[in-house]
């Protein structure tokens, strides 16, 4: 199986890198399981992230190759990408051709603007549902959902969120079981003091 995760100027860190950390615990501590996971961007350059966070993707999109799941982060980095033709043209193809689409945060504004959410329930960062509702046709915009699974395409609410709805992939594509030694593994166990 093979899972990326794309990486682009001012993503948020921690939307791609809680999932990359669940996912890649789940690769590293279960290798009979099968997963690879890689990160993609456009070139190889190094990627500025939101909050400064330089990183180096493993492959580019024209390296990729083929996918079963995509998750793509959110962050200031996706107002960027809304009207781009050829980002919308490669979600399209991503998901025409089987890929499970996963959006963390306001990742799903690009897959809206993509016309992958037309008519589907989803969720967004709370700051951005408002917007999301606008990028498509008949979305139904799920507020107070940490994410929503609508078989084919997966959105995510905020930043956080990704941690969880990683630990949701693993339990949909191998097991609750393993999703729980996943997070055991991680020592994710969210009490927050406040």
């Amino acid at each position: 199986m093979r899972i990326a995760i794309a990486l682009f100027e001012d993503a948020e860190e921690l939307d791609w890198a809680g999932p990359w950390e669940v996912l890649a615990a789940w690769a590293r501590h279960w290798p009979g399981d099968g997963v690879e996971i890689v990160t993609v961007a456009e070139t190889l350059d190094p990627v500025r992230c939101a909050k400064g966070l330089r990183v180096l993707a493993d492959r580019t999109w024209e390296q990729l190759g083929a996918l079963d799941v995509l998750v793509y982060p959110g962050g200031q980095g996706t107002r960027a990408q809304l009207g781009q033709e050829r980002i919308r043209e490669r979600l399209r193809s991503l998901h025409a051709g089987g890929t499970l689409m996963t959006s963390v945060c306001t990742g799903a504004l690009v897959f809206a603007d993509a016309g992958l959410l037309d008519g589907r329930p989803a969720t967004t960062h709370w700051a951005s549902l408002e917007l999301l509702a606008t990028l498509g046709d008949r979305i139904d915009v799920r507020r107070g959902a940490r994410f929503v699974d609508d078989g084919e395409i997966i959105t995510a609410a905020g930043v956080s969120a990704g941690i969880d709805v990683a630990l949701h992939l693993v339990a949909r594509l191998h097991s609750p079981e393993r999703a729980a030694e996943v997070r055991r593994e991680i020592q994710y166990y969210p009490e927050p003091p406040v």
